[in-house]
C-alpha cells in the first residue's frame, strides 16, 4: 500500500522495523479511522516518548497498528505542541482498547487525551503531582507522603525514594544487545554493602 498517495496528511519517518509516519494531532482521529477501514483494524500499542527537556517537540505519542490481513505493522507518531501540558486527541472512539493506554500515558507522561471518557490516573494516586516517565523525573523517584491518611496515622509511613544501588544505570551501545546489559556507574556499593561517605 502506498500510504503517502492515499493519506496526504502522513509524512514518512525513517524506521528500520516497520512503516512509520508522522501525523498532526488535528488529523489523528480521521487518519486512524481511515487506516482502520483500510485493514489496520487492531491497535497493538499506544505509548509516548519524552524526547528531553530541551527538545522541541518534547513529547510524542506513538500508535502501533496491525493489519491482520496484510500481516503488517504500522507506526503513527504525533508530536505534542505544548511542552508543559501536552494534549492530543483521544482515539478511544476509533479503538476502544486505547482507553487504558491513554490513561497510562497521561499518568506516566502527563499527556492529556482530549475527549477521553475517563481521563484520570491509572497507576499512581490521583493527588500525585509528578509524572514518572518524564526525563526530568529522578531515576530513584521522589519521596512523598503516603496517600492513604488512615495508614499514615497508624504507621507514619512515607513513600520513599529508592536507593540507586550504584546507579544511574547505563548500557554500552557497542556490540550485540546480548552483551550490553545495563550496569551501574558506581558498583562499589549495593543495598547490602553501604555506600562510602564522600
Amino acid at each position: 500500500m502506498n500510504f503517502e498517495e492515499i493519506f496526504s496528511e502522513l509524512k514518512r519517518k525513517e524506521a528500520k522495523d516497520c512503516d512509520s509516519f508522522i501525523c498532526e494531532g488535528k488529523d489523528l482521529v480521521n487518519t486512524l479511522e481511515a487506516l482502520k477501514a483500510k485493514g489496520y483494524e487492531m491497535l497493538i500499542d499506544l505509548t509516548a516518548i519524552d524526547h528531553g527537556v530541551e527538545a522541541s517537540p518534547r513529547f510524542s505519542t506513538i500508535y502501533h497498528l496491525l493489519s491482520l490481513g496484510e500481516k503488517n505493522y504500522l507506526r503513527i507518531s504525533v508530536d505534542c505542541e505544548a511542552r508543559e501540558e501536552p494534549v492530543v486527541p483521544s482515539v478511544v472512539e476509533v479503538f476502544p482498547a486505547a482507553e487504558w493506554h491513554e490513561r497510562e500515558a497521561f499518568d506516566m507522561f502527563g499527556i492529556k487525551f482530549e475527549n477521553h471518557p475517563d481521563m484520570r490516573r491509572i497507576l499512581m494516586w490521583d493527588e500525585y503531582e509528578h509524572f514518572p516517565l518524564r526525563k526530568d523525573f529522578p531515576l530513584a523517584g521522589i519521596e512523598s507522603e503516603y496517600p492513604e491518611q488512615d495508614v499514615v496515622e497508624r504507621t507514619d509511613l512515607k513513600v520513599k525514594a529508592a536507593p540507586m544501588a550504584g546507579g544511574p544505570f547505563v548500557a554500552d551501545t557497542a556490540g550485540p544487545m546480548s552483551q550490553t546489559e545495563p550496569m551501574a556507574k558506581d558498583q562499589s556499593w549495593t543495598e547490602s554493602k553501604p555506600k562510602k561517605e564522600a
